[in-house]
C-alpha cells in the first residue's frame, strides 16, 4: 500500500475535493488548492520530494516523520506533476470517498483554532453573523445553499434549510447576512432575499422583482423596525421600512450608468468597466466604496449623494479589496499582497503603504478587533495580525499549513467574537485575549 502522502500526492489534482476517507492503511487527509499572489514568486517552481512507499501502515507513520515529509503548501504546489497518474489509487487496491470537512484534521494557534463543519469540501464560507440578543447563537453562509447554525459561540454547527427552494433547481450563493434585535436578513445570487422576525427560528423568503439591476451581495438591518438596506454588485442601493413590501432606490442610478457619463472624467480603466463590482463594504456611518471586477479603480457613495463617484487607484497593481477601518478611514489591497491605509478619516485618494510581509501571498481581507487589534487574512492559509492599529504586523506562523484562502476576517458582539472565513469549508475561530 501507499503511504497517505503518496496517495495525496497522486490523487489531488485529479480530484478538487478537500478530504478524503482511505482504508486502514492510511488516515484521513485533506488538502484543498491555494491561490498565491500575482508576484514573481508565484511562479517558481518548488523541488519535488521523493515519498516513501510503505508495506504497513507502522512504517506510513514513521516516514511521514522523517526529512522525506512533505508540507501540505509543497504537496499543493507540486501535485500537478503527479495528476496524471491518479489512476495508480486504483491500481493498488485503495478505496476512496468523499467526506465533510468536519473529517479534516484541525490545526489551531494561540489564537485561532479551527472548527469542524458539516459541509462539502467545495463550499466557500461567505458572511457570517450573531443574532445581538443571543450572543451564543449565530449563523454561516456559503455557496451551494450553505446556511449553518450554532448555539454556543461557534464552537460547533450544524446545518439549517431555510426552504422554498427545494424545487426550483438553482444552486443559490447566499452572500450577506445582518441582524438588528431578533430582526435578520439573507440575501444571495441568483437574486434571493429571506426575512426573520424572530431570531431566525423561522425564515420567510420574500419576492425580489426581476428588474433588480444586478444580483443583491450586501444586506444591512437597520435599528428600525423593518428597515433594511439592500447592495447589489452593479451599484443599486434600496431601503425599505416595511419588511420589504415597498423599496426606495437611495441612489439614481447605476455604476454603468454613472461612467457612460464620466468616461471622459480622467478615471483610468474607466472604459474597461464589465458592469459589476468584485467587492463592496459599507461603513457604519453607511457610506460604501466598491472595488470594480477588473481591479482599475474603485468607486465610494455617501448617503445623501446621488451617484457613485469613482476614484484612481494609487499603485500600478490593480486593487484587490477595500474596507474600512475602525476609525472610519479605508484600507485597500492590491494585487500581490500589498496593504494601504488611507489618509485620514472618509474617502480619499491619497494612501500610504503598510508593510506586511506577506511572501508573495495574496492578502484577501482586513478586519479589526477593535482600534488597535487587526487581523488580515489571503492566500494559503495566510494570517497576520497589528497590535498597534496596522503599522507593524506579525505572521501567525502556527496556521502556515492551513491549505485553504482565507477570504473574510469578521469580529463580532464589540469584537468578543471573531472568525475568519476561508475556501473548503474552512473556519477559524478567535481564542485570543
Amino acid at each position: 500500500q501507499l503511504c497517505h502522502f503518496e496517495v495525496l500526492h497522486l490523487y489531488i489534482q485529479a480530484r478538487r475535493m478537500a478530504s478524503f476517507t482511505m482504508s486502514a492503511s492510511a488516515r484521513s487527509m485533506r488538502v484543498s488548492p491555494a491561490v498565491r499572489g500575482t508576484s514573481s514568486r508565484s511562479n517558481r517552481a518548488m523541488p519535488v520530494r521523493r515519498m516513501p512507499v510503505c508495506v504497513k501502515a507502522q512504517e506510513c507513520e514513521g516516514a511521514t516523520q522523517g526529512k522525506g515529509a512533505m508540507s501540505r503548501r509543497e504537496a499543493i504546489v507540486s501535485a500537478p506533476m503527479l495528476a496524471s497518474s491518479a489512476a495508480t489509487l486504483l491500481a493498488n487496491g485503495i478505496q476512496v470517498q468523499e467526506a465533510f470537512a468536519e473529517d479534516a484534521p484541525i490545526l489551531s494557534s494561540s489564537n485561532w483554532t479551527q472548527v469542524p463543519l458539516p459541509v462539502d469540501p467545495g463550499v466557500i464560507l461567505l458572511d457570517l453573523e450573531f443574532v445581538p440578543d443571543e450572543p451564543g447563537h449565530g449563523f454561516l453562509l456559503g455557496t451551494r445553499q450553505t446556511v449553518l447554525e450554532t448555539f454556543n459561540g461557534g464552537k460547533t454547527w450544524e446545518q439549517r434549510f431555510l426552504g422554498q427552494t427545494d424545487d426550483e433547481g438553482v444552486n443559490y450563493r447566499f452572500q450577506s447576512i445582518s441582524f438588528s434585535g431578533k430582526e435578520g436578513w439573507i440575501v444571495g445570487k441568483p437574486a434571493i432575499l429571506y426575512h426573520t422576525v424572530d431570531g431566525g427560528k423561522t425564515w420567510e423568503r420574500i419576492p425580489l422583482s426581476a428588474r433588480l439591476p444586478g444580483n443583491p451581495v450586501l444586506i444591512t438591518a437597520l435599528d428600525n423596525k423593518g428597515g433594511a438596506e439592500m447592495a447589489t454588485d452593479e451599484g443599486a442601493i434600496y431601503v425599505t421600512s416595511n419588511a420589504a413590501q415597498t423599496w426606495r432606490a437611495a441612489v439614481e442610478e447605476t455604476v454603468s450608468a454613472t461612467l457612460n457619463r464620466t468616461v471622459s472624467s480622467g478615471i483610468s480603466g474607466a472604459s474597461y468597466y464589465t458592469g459589476s463590482f468584485a467587492s463592496i463594504h459599507r461603513s457604519s456611518e453607511g457610506d460604501y466604496v466598491g472595488v470594480t471586477s477588473r481591479g482599475n479603480f474603485y468607486m465610494t457613495w455617501e448617503a445623501g449623494q446621488s451617484y457613485w463617484q469613482p476614484h484612481n487607484r494609487n499603485s500600478s497593481r490593480r486593487i484587490q479589496n477595500m474596507g474600512w477601518r475602525e476609525d472610519s478611514g479605508l484600507w485597500l489591497i492590491s494585487r500581490g499582497g500589498e496593504l494601504y491605509f488611507g489618509d485620514g478619516e472618509g474617502v480619499t485618494e491619497e494612501f500610504e503603504q503598510r508593510r506586511i510581509g506577506s511572501r508573495g501571498f495574496g492578502i484577501l481581507d482586513v478586519g479589526y478587533k477593535n482600534k488597535d487589534e487587526v487581523w488580515a487574512a489571503g492566500g494559503s492559509g495566510s494570517l497576520f495580525v497589528s497590535y498597534n492599529q496596522g503599522q507593524t504586523w506579525k505572521r501567525e506562523k502556527a496556521l502556515d499549513n492551513l491549505a485553504a484562502n482565507l477570504y473574510t476576517v469578521k469580529f463580532v458582539n464589540q469584537g468578543k467574537q471573531g472568525f475568519v472565513l476561508g475556501n473548503d469549508g474552512v473556519l477559524l475561530r478567535y481564542i485570543g485575549k
